[in-house]
């Protein structure tokens, strides 16, 4: 069965003002110091909390669940042989020595060619491959080792002064685990370890997937047709713990609580076929409008940027026109937005989907 009801929509659906001062340039001083924007997908009716009362909003009988992906380092410049400089971003770590990139470049790399690094080290252009690089660093060079030595914070294009100590610790969930992620699970940032520990002391069930964000996450979406559109493909991880703590919260009548859109995308990954299942895999999941969803009912997530596919999502999830209410009012309540900006708890406007274990 096809998880789409399809809905016509269009780019501009996804489109809204935000004055540029509302953009988060800071996280909040402290993690769990944020507004928090409920929504109810079901009567579309919306009101304003503070993020530190979110225990009081799940069940004792639901389970969160969290993606403890780490960032990386993932940010580096460098030289071209000619001179040039050249900003890279790593996209995805292929292994100890070979690396995806985005590339910012007055001219277009060519292959073959070398660029010079900080710490004497080389990297060399083996292939292009559509809006990116595939590059090999030289041999006796430890990527993931370099990069945390190396590397710079990749914070996100609209976050506009450079990277510091403060960034550091502050664009990374204080759950991470697992090095991979080149953006950061942003929905998670605002939980702090009484938050947790909060979390604990309810007796509330958590539990744990993996993706690594793609920089593509923050790449526009530039076709006319947005159906059209082809999603980066991101790696995840679904736990057999994971999959056990949904079915024990499902066999209570409790809900699934998902921090993030990374999160919603590895549990509906992992349930394409009809079944929750745990396992490792590869998505591009692009969810709009008219989509079916099967495992999570709610979800934690940050505002979105106009016309992405994020806004998109959450749209699909809490129904487009209760999504628009809901960001005009958060603009004329001057929550703050994006990655280091505040957060919405979204009650899925779709009923549960029967059968789904």
């Amino acid at each position: 069965m096809s998880p789409y009801n399809p809905t016509v929509v269009r780019l501009d659906d996804f489109d809204y003002e935000l004055p540029g001062d509302l953009v988060a340039q800071r996280p909040a001083r402290e993690r769990s110091a944020s507004r928090l924007l409920y929504l109810d997908g079901r009567s579309g009716n919306f009101a304003d909390r503070r993020f530190r009362d979110l225990p009081q909003s799940i069940g004792a009988n639901d389970v969160v669940v969290f993606n403890d992906t780490r960032v990386i380092n993932a940010r580096l410049r460098g030289v071209k042989a000619t001179g040039g400089q050249v900003e890279i971003l790593i996209e995805r770590l292929l292994d100890a020595r070979n690396a995806l990139v985005q590339v910012r470049a007055s001219k277009p790399l060519r292959r073959g060619g070398s660029i010079h690094l900080l710490g004497g080290v080389s990297a060399r252009v083996l292939t292009r491959e559509g809006e990116f690089y595939r590059l090999q660093f030289e041999p006796g060079s430890d990527l993931p080792s370099y990069l945390e030595h190396h590397g710079g914070v990749p914070l996100p294009p609209y976050i506009e002064h450079a990277p510091d100590a403060d960034d550091a610790s502050r664009y990374q969930t204080v759950y991470s685990r697992h090095p991979g992620a080149v953006a950061a699970p942003t929905a998670g940032l605002h939980f702090d370890e009484p938050m947790l520990a909060e979390l604990c002391r309810r007796g509330i069930a958590t539990a744990y997937i993996t993706l690594h964000v793609g920089a593509g996450t923050f790449q526009p979406v530039r076709v006319r047709d947005i159906h059209n559109h082809v999603m980066h493909s991101e790696w995840f991880s679904v736990p057999e713990e994971t999959v056990a703590a949904i079915k024990r919260a499902q066999a209570r009548n409790g809900r699934v609580l998902a921090v993030g859109t990374t999160t919603l995308r590895a549990l509906e990954s992992a349930a394409a076929g009809g079944t929750l299942r745990a396992g490792l895999g590869e998505t591009n999941l692009f969810i709009l409008p008219g989509y079916r969803f099967l495992v999570v009912e709610r979800l934690l997530t940050n505002f979105h940027l106009p016309r992405s596919t994020l806004l998109m999502l959450v749209s699909a999830f809490g129904g487009a026109e209760h999504i628009r209410r809901a960001y005009r009012h958060a603009v004329s309540e001057r929550y703050r937005f994006f990655s280091y900006g505040d957060a919405m708890l979204i009650e899925r406007q779709d009923p549960p989907a029967a059968g789904i274990v």
